[in-house]
């Protein structure tokens, strides 16, 4: 090898190895399950970070010990984001290198870090990010159910009236849902989703990239059946919903016995708003029927 051919080798090796980790706020996606799921880029960004902002010290403490990552620990979580932010906003003013890692997957997403992004942001700092493993497009994916459009709900609300409330506004929306769920309440929101929704087709993806990956597909009627037999589900669940699709308009005794039974519990314009969600119809056309039973039942 002459000396142009060494310096071209060399020139090719250096353009390999990463730049240097520019100052600023650097938002690192770790695994969601598989320890292996982890980019490059985000193994370079955690080892020069100056600090790592973590949801849990403790679970990332796992990540660093496999991987040889080293640099100090914040704990940043919705408990302790008021008194960890100012110190992370110093080090940033200080023009240090912070990482911000959620204990799985892609920071920001039913996961802390808002509040330090628009701070960072505030302060003129570079905000970028190091992508990687998301539960969100992977249940998507893995569903079997049409991906051009979605809408990503989080968490439902864990109280019966408010989940119900927030599975009828969803209803309409002309894409496929997803949210996540805790394993204890997933039977319990599977009856509110087919109450509501009726037999769309769904999928329940539990535990992604790990050992007992699972993903379980059918009418969400169906899937309500089945956690109801079997309710004992562990691991970390999203909840895959398709699109609405057209339905005949219910017969009027149906859509009758439909408002009595949600004006039960709740007031005549929420009971309007879930069973016009339900069936597709009006939200206002349903509304004067639930006022005419209203006035009916106290005439």
């Amino acid at each position: 090898m002459d000396g142009n051919e060494r310096s071209q080798a060399s020139d090719g090796q250096a353009s390999r190895k990463p730049p240097p980790l520019v100052p600023g706020l650097h938002i690192v996606a770790t695994p969601i399950g598989n320890l292996r799921d982890i980019t490059l880029r985000a193994l370079d960004v955690l080892r020069e970070a100056d600090l790592i902002a973590c949801e849990d010290t403790r679970v990332f403490a796992k990540l660093a010990s496999h991987y040889g990552i080293a640099a100090p620990t914040v704990a940043y979580s919705d408990a302790t984001q008021d008194a960890a932010e100012p110190r992370i906003v110093r080090a940033l003013a200080a023009g240090k290198r912070v990482a911000l890692v959620s204990d799985a997957g892609m920071p920001l997403i039913s996961d802390p870090g808002y509040r330090l992004v628009r701070a960072a942001l505030a302060g003129d700092h570079v905000v970028t990010s190091a992508p990687g493993a998301s539960a969100v497009p992977l249940a998507l994916a893995l569903s079997g159910l049409p991906t051009d459009r979605f809408f990503f709900g989080g968490f439902l609300p864990a109280k019966e009236g408010e989940r119900r409330r927030a599975i009828a506004s969803a209803a309409a929306v002309p894409a496929t849902l997803v949210f996540f769920e805790a394993p204890h309440r997933l039977a319990a929101s599977l009856v509110d989703l087919a109450d509501l929704l009726g037999p769309r087709p769904a999928a329940i993806a539990r535990e992604l990239t790990k050992l007992f990956e699972e993903v379980r597909r059918g009418p969400l009627t169906e899937l309500a059946r089945h956690y109801g037999l079997h309710p004992e589900v562990k691991g970390e669940i999203a909840m895959v919903i398709g699109p609405p699709g057209e339905s005949e308009a219910p017969a009027a005794e149906r859509l009758d016995a439909a408002l009595r039974l949600a004006m039960a519990g709740a007031s005549v314009k929420d009971a309007a708003a879930e069973v016009a969600a339900r069936y597709g119809l009006k939200r206002r056309d349903v509304y004067a029927r639930a006022l005419e039973l209203k006035r009916e039942a106290v005439s």
